[in-house]
């Protein structure tokens, strides 16, 4: 199941690295996850990786 970055993002950018697949972009106010490339860590990660390192928890489940 993929994610969202809903709009309370601080645009750190700690999430943008942890994408195994890559989905994770810079947006224009803040970071987007493409829900079509993600694949919710699996066979890379135990939990999505974004989500754990977000500091604000801005990432939530579609």
């Amino acid at each position: 199941m993929p994610y969202r970055i809903t709009d309370s993002c601080t645009y750190c950018g700690a999430c943008e690295h942890e994408c195994p697949v890559s989905a994770i972009t810079p947006g224009e106010e803040c970071y987007d996850i493409d829900e079509t490339i993600c694949i919710d860590c699996f066979g890379f990660h135990e939990e999505a990786a974004c989500v754990l390192v977000c500091p604000v928890d801005c990432i939530i489940k579609c």
